[in-house]
Order: C-alpha cells, then structure tokens, then sequence
C-alpha cells in the first residue's frame, strides 16, 4: 500500500503545539522493523547496525557508514511512503546489560528470538557494581551516525522526532532489574540517587547533541513509569528521582524552540498533572483501552497538552477488519475536534499485529481526517 498524500512536517507541529492544521497526521513511536520489511520488500532488518556491529566497527569504518546510510534511507523510504510527514528514530546509549533474558518470538512476522529485561536480578545491584560498571563519558555515550545520515537524506517537506532510545526511569530500572531496583529504594538510597544522577546526565548531555541537528524538529522521551493499575514506584519516589530529569530534557527542547513528546505506557493518572504542569510535556503519547482510552485522555487533557495514537494495539491484532475500521472511526471522531490529536496506535506498530488492520487505520485517517477542504 502506498498513500498518495502531500508532507508537511509543519502539520505535525501545529498538533503538537495543540493547533488545528488542515488534517490529522499519523503518528507512532516507531514500527518495527519486521514489518517495515514485510510491507516495503526490503531487507531492513539486516541493515540496522547491531549493538554487536557498532562494537566490532569503529564509526569511521566504511562498511559500517555505509551499512547505516541505507539503513537510514530504508528508514524514510516507508515512513514516507506510509504517509508520515516526519522520521521516528531513537538513539541508543552505550549503556550494556546483562540481565536479559531470550525466548521464541511467536509473532507473525517473528524476529526469532525476542529478548526481556530480567526484572529478578541487575546488572548493577550494589555499589562494587556501580564503581565497575563502565560508564560512558556523558558527552560521547550515543553512537549518531544513523541519526546523521537520515538527516542527510531527509527529504525537505519531513522532519525527524528523536531523543534517547529509554527514559531516565526506564534505564535505571533496566540496569538494576526492577525486584533490586525497588528493595534498593528504601535499602540504599543513595545507591538509587547515584544511579538517576548518572542516567539523568547521560540522557540529557545525548540529547543537547541530537536538539543540536536542524533537521530533528521534535525531541521526546519514551520512558514507560506505569502498569495497568498505576505507577511502578510512588509518586514522591518519582518526584524526587525522575521527573527533575525529564523536566530537563523539556527544557533543553523549548531553549530550542522544539516541542517535547513524552510516551509513556501505564495507568499515569495521578501524575499526570505533574508531567503537564510541572515537567512541561507537550505531547502525551501511549494509550490503552483497558486503562485510559484515547478518547477519554482527550477530554481530560486535550485542552493543554496534544494527545497522540490512542488506536489499541489490541484491536490493531485482533479486531476483524469490518469491526476495526468502525473503531478507528469513532476514535478519530472522539479525538478530532479543535486539533492537538494525531492518529497512530496507542504503543507501537508491533511484529504482530495486523498488517491490514495497520493500513486501514492509516486509509480511514485520510478519508475522515480533515479539518480544512
């Protein structure tokens, strides 16, 4: 499926600083590389430079720059071709673990082996580990060379949303593994302060970097604080250790006259007036039915932040086609009036969900979608 559309990064920027452009754009985290292949016919999956390949390659050698030039043109070849008016691409820090775990991808497009966070054990767990641990100098933690080379190839009428690959609570809870993590907050607590302090720089000396690049017109933060019932840890644990970062990083983009997406998965209620009011989001992203559906968020919080996807990565997967177009209707429907809404899945376009299901919610978006002839 192509979508014969015109691009205009400003439409994605008029929602994000909650306006009404002349219709609604799509928007999504990212989508995985497995089904980029599946729908563009190219073998994506084996250009995206491996954590292993960026280890055995220096940056200047030629067969790594030219392994993430394609890559990056693969990249804005879909998007634009899908009808996004902007690249999604996060930048992966130099941050290794060891807790992980591997099992058998089971999705359509299966990867082979999908890989978890082991939440009982972490990397660093006590502070002999913290003081081995091989910290990447803040200032040079991210490897930018794919970043350059979409920006490079970037067509003229799209911009590029980009931040750090993991937010500033997600990196701690990963390299700790959550179960240490969570008996270190009330057991070591400077353990825990180290570890934010240090993230918290690392995230936000990358992001100085990435802000710098012309062509990124949106810098954003993906840092996933909630389960279905509510928060991982207290909202005064994630005053005092997590939102002073992510407010940072805010303001780093505002200084640049750039808007800030935060995506976030879980029941966030009881903070979300700390992340509009206090942290400065712009753009709330990740949405579940089961928790709060897109349409609900709308109302609660339309009116002064931007409200993005929201389409259920469930119904994505399941729904019959018939069925989940008339969902992607009512939610364009309960989201669209007075702008500030674009429309995407409320995660991510994962390996397995629907492929048709996927095309549909982006047909029925431009059928439906438009404030102005």
């Amino acid at each position: 499926m192509m979508l014969s559309v015109d691009h205009d990064f400003d439409r994605l920027l008029s929602v994000l600083w909650n306006e009404e452009p002349d219709r609604i754009p799509f928007y999504e985290h990212f989508v995985d590389n497995e089904v980029i292949e599946a729908l563009m016919g190219e073998p994506i999956t084996k250009l995206q430079p491996s954590d292993q390949a960026v280890a055995q390659l220096k940056e200047g050698d030629s067969k790594y720059r030219s392994r993430a030039r394609r890559y990056a043109e693969a990249l804005i070849r879909f998007y634009r071709h899908m009808g996004y008016d902007y690249v999604p691409f996060e930048v992966p820090l130099r941050l290794p673990r060891v807790n992980l775990r591997e099992c058998e991808d089971t999705a359509q497009l299966s990867r082979g082996v999908r890989t978890w966070v082991d939440e009982n054990r972490g990397t660093i767990e006590s502070r002999e580990d913290f003081e081995s641990y091989p910290w990447p100098d803040p200032e040079d933690a991210a490897d930018l060379l794919v970043l350059e080379c979409i920006c490079k190839a970037l067509p003229g009428d799209m911009g590029l949303v980009s931040g750090v690959a993991g937010g500033v609570f997600e990196h701690v809870s990963w390299i700790m593994g959550l179960r240490p993590f969570s008996i270190a907050l009330y057991r070591d607590e400077q353990l825990v302060r180290d570890m934010f302090d240090r993230i918290g720089r690392i995230i936000l000396e990358t992001d100085k970097r990435i802000v710098e690049f012309g062509e990124v017109g949106v810098l954003r933060m993906g840092d996933d604080m909630g389960y279905k019932s509510g928060t991982m840890i207290s909202r005064e644990h994630l005053r005092r250790y997590v939102f002073p970062w992510q407010k940072r990083c805010v303001e780093l983009a505002h200084r640049h006259g750039k808007p800030f997406i935060l995506h976030s998965c879980g029941n966030l209620r009881m903070i979300m007036e700390d992340l509009i009011e206090y942290v400065g989001i712009d753009a709330k992203h990740s949405f579940q039915d089961n928790i709060t559906p897109v349409t609900e968020a709308k109302r609660m919080y339309g009116d002064r932040i931007a409200i993005l996807g929201g389409v259920d990565v469930d119904k994505l997967s399941q729904l019959p086609t018939r069925e989940f177009k008339g969902y992607v209707t009512d939610v364009i429907n309960g989201c669209a009036e007075g702008g500030g809404y674009a429309l995407g899945s409320g995660n991510t376009i994962t390996n397995y969900v629907k492929l048709e299901n996927y095309e549909i919610m982006l047909k029925v978006g431009l059928k439906i979608g438009k404030y102005k002839p």
